[in-house]
């Protein structure tokens, strides 16, 4: 009997063996495989049954417990049901007192090991010997007890004949073959784990290849002998090649001269060798095609033989861009620094000269032109007159100047002009005039016409003098519109519709290091005495002021394109008609030079010289005068004065008050109360942005006699 069994589990190890054949080329989890599995198992089952130990009457022992229980623990359910039909068919075929029996063992070692696969979960961890050897005893227990379904007669001798074999030898059975099929299960995961790890460095690999090849950054690994070992496509644009092959293939070339500096590369290689990495390394490059760019770069020495030679990796990012930004930035907080120092010196200045141009002005009225001393006031009068447009030009550029604007046709305004432009530039250069109509016939900007004036004098004037002799000036007019992908790549720009004012001349040019000088105040190409570097920056102010830009185009020898957008005005008819009356006022007014009027001033001025002046001059208008030197006097004598004062002439910035705060305080005593500010640069008290607000009198100074009438004329009127 001990012989039998012994063959029996002989088979049931070659049977296991046979299962591992199948699991390397069906995995047991799939459909196929379990099937297969569960036949082999029910197979091998079927063959133990063949040679069994026979107890007569149809009542027979096997292996058959031992092979459905470790399938149905290593295979599931699937291969358990397929391999119990074969036994339980082949058993109710040979019937006898014992097939109950044989169907409920069947079942049972089914049931166990279905148990024990749930609770052991031998995929993923495959049991011990222990554990598969107390399985054993559980299976055949369970099979020992189903001798109940015996016959009473038989029941207890075939207890006493296989009891003690079964429980020796099923067990270690059981561990026996239950350790071939935890092998073959290590031996799938230890297969699985390695196809898995091949996959995924496969799916790193190509993560890692996708990520630098589509990288926003140029990513390189080279040798410090200048050899490229990897490039990506975004590096190989950078540095000027259409591909990384083509960039691998041709940068030892290009690296001999890469740095524009030779001092930045070894300025570079120095810092690498001592610390082993750079970082935000900033350097001019050339490019494959030979176009100068700026880049960044972070780099570190990956690996380092004897020689001293290194391999590099890194990233690098074109900031070429980025320098124009900056370069700008740094031009435009330069020109406002000095913008501010301009308008503070001309106000100071302002206040001098109109002292001096008052007192030259009283002198002159009393002076016969026949004397010797009314020339040389004539000529203080005129320096000093000169010295007042400097200091206009330098509040220009500050955009300090007070502006009175209105809605004009640029056509209009320019076609208006030429005939003075003419007779300044002269007859040697052809001054043309190419006016080109927007589609609704509106070329309208808002301003002040004089600055239009004052924008093309300075231009016409700087382009004859870059002639130099027989040449061509062109005007043109227009309108572009400007989007936001256009803003974004130009700094200063708005976006919205403008109105262009070209001036385009064939002279001699402007170079690169004037370019960058070309609107600073003072900054003159030209020879001492023959321009004070003012036209230009007088320009920038007044396109600034009206939140304009503008682009110059020039190069040495070939010319200059001044191009000046300012905003486009949007006008109806009602606008345009109050506009009309407005300028037909305004050219009255300026017929007015000298009057005489009894109607009293309250002049306010905390400059003592100032306010002397101002006073005479008033006077000598035939003005009644009452002069205060702070807002304080002013108010105590508005208040003591009896009769009705007209007009209060105050200065804008003042200790304790501002000229506007004043006014408001006088007219709750006066109504009627006329208001004339004066100033020598615009404070926001009274104007936006140097634009008057409408209704406001106002008077720059240094302003002359003449001006004051008028000024005064106008604001009481």
């Amino acid at each position: 009997m001990y012989i039998d069994l012994l063959l029996n589990l002989s088979f049931l190890v070659a049977i296991t063996i046979v299962s591992g054949f199948i699991d390397k080329r069906w995995s047991r989890n799939s459909l196929q495989g379990a099937i297969l599995q569960g036949l082999l198992f029910g197979l091998a089952s079927l063959l133990g049954m063949l040679r069994p130990l026979n107890f007569g009457d149809g009542v027979i022992f096997d292996g058959r417990s031992v092979m459905l229980s470790l399938c149905s623990l290593f295979f599931g359910p699937l291969a358990a049901g397929v391999s119990s039909v074969l036994p339980i068919a082949y058993r109710i075929q040979l019937g006898g007192s014992g097939a109950a029996m044989g169907v409920l063992s069947v079942l049972s070692s089914i049931t166990v090991g279905l148990l024990a696969r749930k609770l052991l979960i031998p995929d993923e961890n495959p049991p011990s010997s222990e554990k598969l050897y107390l399985f054993g005893v559980v299976v055949h227990l369970a099979m020992l007890t189903m001798t109940l379904a015996l016959p009473a007669e038989i029941r207890l001798k075939v207890l006493n004949n296989i009891a003690l074999p079964i429980m020796l030898l099923y067990p270690l059975a059981t561990v026996l073959a239950g350790k071939i099929l935890s092998d073959q299960v290590l031996a799938i995961r230890a297969v699985a784990d390695v196809e898995y790890a091949q996959k995924s460095l496969k799916t790193n690999e190509s993560k890692y290849r996708n990520l630098f090849e589509n990288a926003p950054i140029g990513i390189f690994t080279t040798s410090s002998k200048g050899h490229a070992l990897a490039i990506n496509t975004v590096m190989a644009n950078i540095v000027g090649f259409s591909s990384p092959a083509e960039a691998t293939k041709h940068y030892s070339e290009l690296a001999k001269n890469l740095y524009v500096n030779p001092a930045d590369r070894e300025k570079f290689l120095k810092e690498l060798k001592d610390k082993g990495s750079v970082k935000n390394f900033e350097y001019q490059a050339h490019r494959a095609d030979g176009k100068i760019i700026w880049l960044t770069m972070n780099a570190r020495i990956a690996q380092q033989d004897s020689d001293g030679h290194f391999i590099i990796e890194g990233f690098t990012t074109e900031i070429t861009e980025q320098k124009k930004l900056e370069a700008q930035f740094r031009q435009a907080q330069k020109m406002e620094s000095v913008g501010r120092l301009a308008g503070g010196v001309a106000h100071d200045f302002n206040n001098m000269l109109g002292v001096i141009i008052g007192y030259t002005e009283l002198a002159l009225d009393s002076v016969q032109p026949e004397e010797p001393l009314h020339n040389d006031l004539l000529a203080i009068l005129k320096a000093a007159e000169r010295s007042a447009q400097v200091t206009r030009q330098l509040l220009a550029f500050a955009r300090k100047q007070t502006i009175s604007p209105k809605v004009i046709d640029l056509n209009q305004t320019v076609e208006g002009l030429l005939n003075m432009l003419h007779r300044l530039i002269g007859e040697d250069i052809k001054l043309s005039w190419l006016p080109n109509s927007a589609q609704d016939g509106n070329l309208s900007v808002l301003m002040d016409p004089s600055q239009i004036d004052q924008i093309l004098v300075n231009l016409c004037v700087n382009a004859k003098d870059a002639i130099g002799g027989v040449g061509n000036i062109t005007i043109e007019t227009g309108v572009v519109t400007f989007d936001e992908a256009y803003c974004e790549d130009h700094a200063g720009f708005l976006p919205g519709e403008f109105v262009l004012l070209a001036v385009s001349d064939n002279g001699c040019g402007i170079d690169k290091k004037s370019m960058a000088k070309l609107f600073e105040p003072f900054f003159t190409t030209k020879a001492v005495g023959e321009g004070t570097g003012l036209g230009l920056a007088t320009v920038y102010g007044i396109i600034k002021q009206n939140r304009g830009f503008i682009n110059v185009y020039s190069e040495p020898n070939k010319g200059s394109t001044f191009k000046i957008y300012l905003q486009r005005y949007k006008i109806d008819i009602d606008s345009k008609r109050d506009q009309n009356h407005l300028d037909n006022q305004q050219s009255q007014s300026t017929k007015i030079a000298k009057t005489v009027s009894n109607e009293t001033i309250l002049i306010v001025e905390d400059e003592p010289s100032i306010l002397d002046m101002a006073t005479l001059m008033l006077k000598r208008l035939g003005y009644s005068v009452l002069g205060a030197n702070s807002t304080k006097e002013a108010i105590r004598l508005a208040e003591s004065h009896s009769d009705n004062i007209n007009l209060l002439m105050t200065d804008v910035v003042m200790p304790e008050m501002d000229g506007r705060q004043l006014a408001k305080r006088l007219s709750q005593l006066n109504p009627n109360l006329r208001v004339l500010f004066m100033s020598g640069y615009t404070a926001n008290v009274i104007a936006h942005h140097g634009v008057l607000d409408k209704g406001v009198n106002f008077i720059q100074k240094p302003f002359s006699m003449q001006e004051l009438a008028q000024k005064l004329k106008e604001s009481l009127e």
